[in-house]
């Protein structure tokens, strides 16, 4: 057995190759590596790099900062964050989300304190960085984080439209939009055009049909809007305001801070929590992206969020420190980097070379763009930064108030202030979902007493659940209905001392969950060691006392198996789980089973199919078998039991899915590959029942065909290879079968695979176009998987 693990964990991963030690031993040393940068990093800088450019300066613009800073704070994003950050694929500059926060710095405290501001937000990131909290700034309500987004994008798209229209914005957004109606009478035409044209090529551009739109897309439509409008602008001989780069020998570099303490205390701790917090979030947003590309290695598909906001206070230090913008990750250029296909940190970087190489060598051309069309480009930004997609998040788990409060704070009053706002509302409609309680006593026609109890029951609501409780008359019957997902010790408490005394005095009482439906009581003090999940851990309860079992030694040893255990484990379920599951027992055996799913798994005792599905009576129809084998058809005649089960599942019951699900450890793929069955005589029943495992076998061995992959890493050892390779070639056995192939061919039946990792508890579908078995996650949202969780076949 060891032989054969050791030949199939080779790097190469073909049976027979020499390992890496035989191969060392033959070969002249290694030579040192050089750097190498992929194609696909390369042609994603290029893409990231062309979305940067009119992006930086249009940010830059926005905040009255010199045009030039934000094509520092784009290179410097780039190649530092690029280079040091534990975000490899997020790529980092001057973000829309900062522009609020660096204008108010610009007109309060000038551009050289800002950009010391910029240097000082930098080191307080680095402290918080090696203090290993970047996970806590994910506790924020995203309802807060949107919220600000949108409160931003709002107060960005009121003052480009001053710009658009040929004005300069105002100082705020108040005295923007009463300044409004005056700058619409005053419009200049030249620059309403170009504006106009500007945005009808940003909305135009993505929605090219055809085979011309999938190659245009291919371009960004920054870019495209923004040559377009500069073109028209030159070619008509239009008059307006273009982008100034100023030589580099008067670039403004970060002065000493100059202005009261508190605010400059106050100006660094806002600029490090929305650069903190964009980057974190950001990051998390591109691990969702890359969790579906199996072209990266793990590595690259799960970000180091402690690192990355130490590269984001490393760009942040070096950017302010040059006389460039705050930098955070950004969501635009990011996503255009993961769909470019980059692979590594190295089209972050390339991306900050082309923009420093483009500042060297083409500001003649750049100084052709109009302001109007980089205000236009801008607020298109600061528009799509009110997601609709938010709002309706937020309005469907009821937090839409702090997400509404958290604008109109960053709106009326700055980013901040607005977000104090939105996290003490947070707090607020937390402690009120805690708190809020409704207590209600009936009595139905059949005088049963019914106390109902909605909301979470707490130590608050003691006194109204008490006083509800004690008008139950003695010796009633009542039924106690708790509808919430907490309660409390004092809760807890008060309601068993009166279940208790109510009982004492002849009375009924019955506590059920939501609807009526009956739960299960507390366990007495002799059980306290019992729950309802103990009788899958193989645990047995020993009723005797435990002063009996002090003073008997045996009571020590382990407990044999046996009928015992046996009657123990059904008494157990007529106490605890028939009561909960007796009617729709009872409806299965009216109506008869109608499963959806044939699911096809190995007999080992490891493998819980109700508990890893999270089904239930009716819903599947499971096969066993050593090996989740599919023999097939007519192979021999001994095995048509599973031949069978597949015809029956799929003619009779019409089930819409079969599903073979191989696990880690299986002793079967270790005996195949330990001793394969071979011959036809002096076999025992198991091995004549593994040759049908010897396709499997044989596939691994195939050197033509792909090995499969476990969420894009190679397999452990032999053992897990086979284990995967089995399901793959088990589900070619099943299309041989004709039932399954009628079903297939009219669309009726779907065929998956899967793989429970025992150790891990982790379940895995099977992609058979490449074939990887992809990680299922483990939250879902409207009973979908979230996106990129698993790959499905």
């Amino acid at each position: 057995m060891s032989a054969c693990v050791s030949t199939h964990t080779s790097d190469s991963g073909r049976t027979g190759e020499p390992s890496d030690a035989a191969r060392t031993a033959h070969s002249p040393p290694p030579t040192p590596r050089r750097f190498r940068i992929a194609g696909a990093d390369l042609s994603a800088s290029i893409a990231v790099f062309l979305i940067a450019l009119p992006l930086s300066l249009g940010i830059a613009l926005a905040t009255g900062a010199p045009l030039e800073s934000g094509l520092v704070a784009a290179a410097v994003g780039g190649i530092v964050a690029g280079c040091v950050g534990g975000a490899p694929l997020q790529v980092s500059g001057p973000a829309a989300g900062l522009t609020v926060v660096t204008a108010e710095l610009i007109q309060r405290y000038g551009w050289r304190t800002t950009c010391a501001v910029t240097v000082l937000a930098g080191l307080a990131q680095l402290g918080l960085g090696c203090l290993r909290v970047a996970r806590t700034a994910l506790a924020v309500s995203p309802a807060v984080v949107h919220g600000m987004l949108a409160g931003i994008g709002v107060t960005i798209a009121v003052a480009q439209l001053h710009i658009m229209l040929g004005g300069s914005p105002e100082s705020s957004v108040l005295a923007n939009v009463a300044s409004l109606p005056r700058q619409l009478a005053d419009a200049q035409p030249a620059a309403l055009g170009v504006s106009a044209l500007t945005l009808t090529v940003l909305l135009a551009w993505p929605r090219i049909p055809g085979r011309i739109g999938r190659y245009a897309r291919k371009v960004p439509a920054a870019l495209i809007a923004v040559t377009a409008a500069s073109v028209t602008a030159a070619l008509l001989g239009l008059s307006l305001p273009e982008v100034d780069l100023p030589s580099w020998s008067s670039h403004a570099l970060a002065g000493l801070p100059d202005g009261p303490v508190l605010g400059l205390v106050a100006a660094v701790l806002t600029t490090t929590l929305v650069c903190s917090v964009q980057s974190l979030l950001g990051a998390v947003a591109v691990d969702k992206m890359t969790a579906k590309r199996s072209d990266l290695p793990p590595a690259m598909r799960r970000s180091n969020l402690d690192r990355e906001l130490l590269a984001q206070g490393a760009s942040n230090i070096v950017s302010g420190s040059l006389g460039g913008l705050p930098v955070a990750g950004v969501a635009v250029r990011s996503t255009a980097n993961v769909n470019a296909g980059a692979v590594s940190g190295n089209s972050s970087m390339l991306h900050g070379v082309w923009v420093v190489a483009a500042t060297l060598l083409l500001v003649p051309v750049l100084e052709l763009i109009p302001l109007a069309a980089l205000a236009a480009l801008v607020m298109a930004v600061g528009v799509q930064m009110v997601s609709l997609n938010h709002i309706r998040t937020v309005t469907r788990h009821r937090e839409v108030l702090v997400y509404a409060v958290t604008t109109l704070g960053v709106v009326v009053f700055g980013v901040l202030e607005g977000v104090g706002l939105g996290v003490a509302v947070a707090v607020g409609v937390a402690l009120h979902r805690l708190a809020r309680t409704r207590i209600t006593h009936e009595v139905d026609a059949r005088g049963v007493h019914h106390v109902r109890v909605r909301g979470q029951l707490t130590f608050l609501a003691v006194p109204r659940l008490s006083r509800t409780l004690h008008q139950v008359p003695h010796g009633a019957d009542c039924v106690v209905e708790l509808d919430g997902s907490f309660m409390d010790h004092a809760a807890y408490e008060a309601l068993q001392d009166w279940q208790k005394s109510h009982t004492t005095q002849g009375g009924k009482v019955e506590v059920a969950g939501r609807g009526g439906a009956r739960i299960a009581e507390p366990a007495r003090a002799s059980h306290t060691c019992c729950r309802p999940w103990t009788p899958w851990r193989n645990h047995h309860c020993d009723d005797r006392p435990s002063h009996d079992r002090a003073t008997k030694p045996e009571a020590t040893e382990p407990r044999r198996a046996g009928g015992h255990q046996l009657a123990t484990g059904i008494s157990a379920f007529q106490r605890n789980t028939a009561p909960l599951v007796r009617e729709e027992l009872a409806r299965l055996a009216r109506e008869g089973q109608k499963p959806t799913q044939l699911f096809l798994t190995c007999a080992d005792s490891r493998l819980v199919t109700s508990m890893i599905t999270s089904s239930g009576p009716g819903d599947l129809f499971v096969v066993r078998n050593v090996g989740n084998l599919v023999p097939l058809p007519g192979a021999e005649s001994a095995d048509d039991s599973v031949a069978a089960a597949i015809e029956y599942a799929v003619d009779v019951l019409e089930v819409q899915s079969i599903t073979v699900c191989g696990h880690s450890g299986c002793g079967a793929m270790q005996a195949l590959l330990s001793s394969p069955p071979s011959g036809h005589g002096a076999l025992t029943p198991l091995k004549r029942w593994l040759r049908h495992g010897m396709p499997s076998l044989e596939r691994m061995s195939d050197a033509g065909l792909p090995w499969a992959r476990l969420a894009g890493r190679a397999p452990a050892d032999a053992v897990e290879q086979l284990c995967l390779t089995n399901v793959v070639q088990q589900l070619e056995h099943l299309r041989e079968h004709e039932c399954v192939a009628r079903a297939l061919e009219r669309g009726a039946l779907e065929l998956h695979g899967m793989y429970f990792h025992v150790g891990e508890a982790q379940a895995y579908l099977l992609d058979e176009a490449d074939p990887v078995f992809g990680q299922v996650a483990a939250t879902a949202l409207d009973g979908r998987l979230d996106e990129g969780s698993a790959t499905r076949a």
